[in-house]
């Protein structure tokens, strides 16, 4: 018998694998699939079953590919946007026998209307459940978002109290298996800690600590949630059935020439954000490896061709793997070297740093042409800003650029300079060239200001 968690860096996705008496099945699969298959055969077992919890926002669903690979049944949850083209549907009380393990059904909708938890049983051991797979549910430290139904606000959010109730009854014993973890864009207050039960979730998660099924709605109503433009495009896929990953995940590499004469919809430089500032291809947009999962689906829309500047293969191979996730893929090519490219005579973009002294000195001098602007999200805004700021989300500068002036200054700041260098080169590509980013941002800001 086994149980394998299989995180996905980026998106902090989880997906399990479980087996007993020479079956397998494995829950809310990501769409570059074969490790399941690999680890399945590791193991002496064949995958009979795939259990998705609902329609992922966040990122393609491997469950169509997986289906295709081994011919395992897919289970999927009711009340769906649309047809689940590669799925039957199991309800509450549905029960499946994965070896000496059963799974049965919980209906835990307000996330998404067609969500399910899976009970994991052992039935060696009939004295109440193993463990439960919640989905987007209920997470280590934190419960789903309710913000994809805006016409139906107070419903949803008391579904999902209705719902976290359910998995709270199955016992205190109970093993949390999340679809999540800390830094995905599906929950905003996760433990970094992967691992829970529900009775420890039940005394310190702090959802569920409120006093009344009205205090809970009336919280996850005031609630603020970004989504990005590419949500709608996994909701489709996720639908429909996407494609599977491409064999090959490292891009076509590219010479300088062939760079320049490719006329891609986007240039993407992946490195970390001071190599970007500290020189870059003009054009180019900084979207480092690590952020990619978060930001890319904000600024890429489906079908737009992709050419990728790295350091070196392996960064071209990495980012690659994360845009296959969310079917943002069509990468025409990968450049790697932007120093050799400088001494080929390569014209260069620089994005100069500055300090809270800086900043400090041009708020106090009130001038006219410069804009410090603040591309953190709005409950860090709400928490503290610095007077004198504007705000724009990073993400919604993807279209919100163009109510700013391309003429004026801006110094961009978000908590560290992350995101502020992720929106600089942003703006950057969109023709902006008196930018700079404040380095430490926030939290030099705070070093200096208590």
């Amino acid at each position: 018998m086994l149980l394998h968690k299989i995180k996905t860096p980026g998106l902090s996705h989880l997906s399990y694998l479980i087996g007993s008496g020479g079956k397998a099945a494995v829950i809310d699969p990501r769409r570059d699939c074969e490790c399941y298959v690999d680890m399945a055969r590791a193991e002496g077992l064949e995958i009979t079953h795939i259990f998705e919890t609902h329609r992922n926002e966040d990122l393609v669903s491997g469950a169509p590919i997986l289906k295709a690979l081994t011919g395992a049944r897919v289970l999927h949850g009711p009340k769906t946007a649309g047809a689940v083209a590669y799925a039957e549907t199991a309800r509450e009380g549905d029960e499946f026998a994965i070896g000496q393990l059963k799974i049965s059904v919980l209906e835990t909708p307000g996330h998404t209307d067609d969500h399910l938890g899976f009970v994991l049983h052992d039935t060696a051991y009939p004295d109440g459940p193993v463990g439960v797979f919640t989905g987007d549910a209920l997470f280590v430290g934190d419960v789903g978002r309710t913000d994809f139904y805006p016409d139906r606000k107070r419903e949803v959010a008391g579904l999902l109290y209705d719902s976290l109730q359910k998995i709270l009854a199955l016992g205190d014993q109970v093993i949390l298996y999340p679809a999540h973890g800390a830094g995905s864009v599906c929950g905003s207050g996760m433990a970094e800690r992967e691992f829970s039960t529900v009775g420890h979730e039940r005394a310190n998660n702090p959802r569920l600590q409120f006093a009344s099924r009205d205090a809970f709605i009336d919280f996850k109503v005031g609630e603020h949630h970004y989504q990005p433009p590419y949500f709608r495009l996994m909701e489709r896929l996720n639908l429909e059935g996407g494609s599977a990953a491409p064999r090959v995940m490292r891009p076509k590499r590219l010479s300088l020439s062939e760079l320049g004469a490719l006329n891609a919809d986007h240039m993407i430089d992946v490195r970390e954000p001071l190599a970007f500032a500290s020189g870059h291809l003009p054009g180019s947009m900084n979207l480092p490896v690590a952020m990619i999962s978060a930001f890319a689906g904000w600024f890429i829309r489906e079908g737009e061709s992709l050419a990728l500047v790295a350091s070196d293969e392996d960064q071209l191979e990495a980012a690659m793997a994360h845009l296959v996730r969310i079917a943002l893929d069509n990468v025409a090519g990968g450049y790697v070297g932007v120093v050799p490219a400088a001494a080929q005579g390569k014209a260069m973009r620089t994005i100069p740093m500055i300090a809270t002294e800086e900043v400090e000195q041009r708020l106090e001098s009130g001038n006219a042409d410069w804009t410090l602007l603040d591309v953190r999200d709005a409950d860090e805004r709400a928490q503290t800003a610095i007077a004198g700021s504007q705000h724009i989300y990073v993400g919604e500068l993807n279209e919100r650029y163009r109510d700013l002036d391309p003429s004026r200054h801006y110094t961009l700041m978000c908590a560290s300079g992350m995101r502020a260098t992720v929106a600089a080169g942003w703006l950057a590509s969109r023709g902006f060239d008196r930018l700079d980013v404040y380095l430490g941002s926030m939290g030099a800001w705070k070093a200096r200001h208590g």
